[in-house]
C-alpha cells in the first residue's frame, strides 16, 4: 500500500517538474530572462472585429480594426474581397457621411446565366 502511494507522489512531482521546467524555459527563451515570461502584462490586442452585417446566405461584410484603422472586408463568395481600407476609426459619423464612394471595379449585367457581352 505505502509502495502505491510513493510511485504516485513520485508521478505527481516528476509532471510537477516538468511543467515548471517547460514554463520556465519557455519564459526563458521568449524573454531572456527566466521567470519574467510569468509575470509579464497580456499584449494590448491590435486586431478586433468592430462590426459584421450578412449580406445573404454566403457571403458577409466584416469591418476590422487593426491599430486605430479600419477595413471593410466582404468574405464567403467566390473571392474574399478588400472593399475599403484605411478607415480612420476616430472620424466621427457626420463628418464620412459627405464621402461619395466610387466602385473598385465594375462589372457588366448578366442576362440568362451569361454575361451581356458574351454572345
Amino acid at each position: 500500500m505505502w509502495e502505491i502511494l510513493f510511485l504516485l507522489l513520485l508521478i505527481v512531482f516528476v509532471a510537477a517538474a516538468i511543467i515548471a521546467g517547460a514554463l520556465i524555459w519557455r519564459s526563458y527563451v521568449d524573454s531572456g530572462a527566466p521567470g519574467s515570461g510569468i509575470f509579464r502584462g497580456k499584449n494590448e490586442k491590435r486586431l478586433d472585429v468592430v462590426e459584421q452585417a450578412t449580406l445573404d446566405g454566403r457571403r458577409r461584410l466584416v469591418l476590422i480594426r487593426r491599430d486605430d484603422t479600419e477595413h471593410l472586408i466582404m468574405t464567403g463568395g467566390p473571392v474574399d474581397v478588400v472593399i475599403e481600407t484605411g478607415i480612420d476609426s476616430r472620424k466621427k459619423a457626420s463628418e464620412s457621411s459627405d464621402v461619395i464612394a466610387t466602385p473598385a471595379f465594375s462589372r457588366q449585367a448578366r442576362v440568362l446565366g451569361k454575361a451581356s457581352g458574351d454572345r
